[in-house]
């Protein structure tokens, strides 16, 4: 009996303990007129008037990027370096001198020399200095359009994060209101209070995936910032939607015909043969023979016994002063190194250059040829989506919210619809990004005019 009592104790404490935590709970979970609407968080990433579109985010990161910079700056030593291939060799001028240790005699000599680089060496290493400024100048271009693409790609994902948290801000608004509704029919007695906490539970799920969208949000624009070349605090608001930014192709014959006439990479490949072309010209006409040419002043003093009569009539050795122009060429003969290893490299380099050259074509095509499949695929899914299941899903969300209003649906039909409705224009968005992301992946690969408009 004793036993019995203390269970029942226990089991009210328990009881009165949960009635006291969810009476703590429920007025928190409960949302207000300010808590459960969120303000309008898209218009700190949208304006329409004066926002900034696609094309002006590329124009603002080609201007700003500190990697691109940097690559301008190199690309700038390399014309600096072809300044320096085009000037002559210096001359060099030699002094030297000698004096008799224990006499008279001494001699000075000051020669000069000047290097005529035979053989072509001065046109060769010009030419090796300009293959490579190409060379570095291509990689600028590349680095363009890679980031072009990348600029336009994280700007249709600010976008899509943006079309979803508005959605879901849309979305929330109008649950909240409903909330609103059911609870004062909760009050005025015409429904259970169940439904009250259904439709509270959905609010809350709402209010979660918001959250979660607006972070999404928040980070996209973020990394666009960091594209720009802007500080995280710097204010940036873009302009345009999705289904404005998506456009058909051209054909792919012409796409791949510009591609493989414009692309950066493939110049840059073509250049590097060009490049091991002039690095072997370079290194034959260094194994070539070379001359230098000499001149110079040479002054001797000598000094020779019995030679002069002094005033008393005494010998005395009298001093000799000769004076000599010297002239000469010094030969460089290549006898033994004639640069046989530098050429057998440099033509193994020209080789792997065009190999490397004809496989990027190859892959040239196939992304061009991929990559409008893909947009082809994307699009007609899209269109098929939107028509077929998005409008239909909204058209159906509406009669069942008609019909629950009326009574001839319950709450748990009209949730139930709601939620598919949401995950149906999610998806929606995901791919109206897969299209546009399709879309940029071809405009990268064929170069187009439009991926970098300066």
């Amino acid at each position: 009996m004793t036993q019995f009592r203390l269970k029942f104790i226990s089991l009210i404490t328990a009881a009165a303990v949960m009635t006291v935590a969810a009476v703590s709970v429920r007025p928190q979970a409960t949302p207000t007129a300010t808590q459960g609407v969120p303000a309008v968080t898209t218009t700190r990433y949208l304006d329409q008037a004066a926002g900034m579109t696609a094309d002006e985010a590329v124009l603002a990161a080609l201007r700003n990027n500190g990697e691109l910079i940097a690559l301008r700056h190199e690309r700038d030593a390399a014309r600096a370096m072809v300044k320096q291939a085009g000037l002559r060799a210096n001359p060099s001028v030699d002094i030297s001198g000698a004096r008799q240790a224990k006499g008279m005699d001494n001699s000075l000599m000051v020669e000069g020399m000047l290097p005529l680089e035979l053989g072509g060496r001065r046109a060769a290493r010009i030419r090796v200095a300009e293959r490579e400024i190409e060379i570095r100048e291509k990689a600028v271009e590349e680095r363009e359009r890679m980031l072009a693409a990348e600029v336009r790609m994280k700007f249709g994902e600010s976008l899509a994060a943006v079309s979803k948290l508005g959605f879901a801000d849309e979305i929330l608004t109008a649950i909240f209101e409903e909330y609103r509704l059911v609870q004062a029919r909760v009050a005025e007695g015409k429904i259970a209070p169940l439904e009250e906490n259904m439709t509270l539970v959905e609010v809350n799920r709402l209010r979660s995936i918001r959250e979660a969208e607006a972070g999404k949000a928040e980070i996209a624009m973020l990394e666009l910032r960091n594209l720009l070349g802007l500080r995280p605090e710097e204010p940036l608001r873009l302009r345009g939607d999705l289904e404005n930014l998506i456009a058909a192709l051209p054909p792919i014959s012409e796409m791949t015909a510009r591609a493989l006439q414009t692309r950066p990479d493939l110049a840059a490949m073509r250049a590097m043969e060009e490049l091991s072309t002039a690095k072997i010209d370079q290194a034959k006409a260094d194994g070539r023979i070379d001359a230098s040419v000499r001149t110079g002043y040479q002054r001797a003093k000598a000094g020779f016994g019995l030679n002069g009569i002094n005033d008393a009539g005494e010998l005395m050795p009298i001093e000799n002063l000769m004076h000599f122009f010297t002239f000469g060429v010094t030969l460089e003969l290549p006898v033994r190194n004639r640069n046989q290893g530098t050429i057998e490299a440099a033509a193994a380099d020209r080789e792997a250059a065009r190999s490397r050259r004809e496989f990027g074509e190859l892959v040239v095509r196939r992304e061009i040829a991929a990559g409008a499949a893909r947009f082809e695929s994307s699009a007609k899914a899209m269109v098929i989506f939107k028509f077929g299941v998005r409008d239909q899903a909204n058209a159906n969300l509406d009669v069942i919210r008609q019909t629950y209003e009326l009574g001839s649906r319950s709450l748990i039909d009209y949730l139930i619809e709601q939620r598919r409705y949401i995950e149906i224009e999610n998806e929606y968005i995901d791919l109206q990004m897969a299209t546009y992301h399709a879309r940029v992946e071809v405009m990268r690969a064929a170069n187009a005019a439009e991926l970098v408009k300066k």
